[in-house]
């Protein structure tokens, strides 16, 4: 895999119990879009309505948080989370603590977004 988990003192940021947060090397590489109606797999979300318009600022904050909670594989975060509208909604976004720290120590521009 090309992406890494974030670890610290020998133990990984979990998303949830037993699921180490996926972080990308770099914001910049994060190249999702940035406008339309975007539907994740079911590997991401598991309710039969998993479609997001992006124009709509809370179906993307709600997008972006799944999609950062549950993605194993950095090819979900760099084709569905954009690092530019990642910087903006940072502060907003309702993640888990493991999850947040994972990218804020990874990608110190976000800890200073908060």
């Amino acid at each position: 895999m090309l992406g890494t988990h974030t670890t610290m003192a020998g133990g990984a940021f979990l998303a949830r119990p037993g699921r180490p947060t996926v972080v990308t090397r770099t914001v910049a590489e994060l190249n999702g879009p940035v406008s339309g109606r975007i539907e994740l797999p079911l590997r991401l979300m598991w309710c039969p309505d998993r479609t997001f318009d992006l124009a709509d600022p809370d179906q993307l904050l709600w997008m972006y948080e799944n999609v950062l909670r549950e993605a194993t594989r950095t090819e979900d975060l760099r084709r569905l989370i954009n690092g530019v509208l990642l910087r903006r909604v940072w502060p907003e976004l309702n993640l888990p603590h493991g999850v947040r720290r994972a990218w804020e120590t990874r990608h110190r521009s976000l800890h200073r977004a908060a």
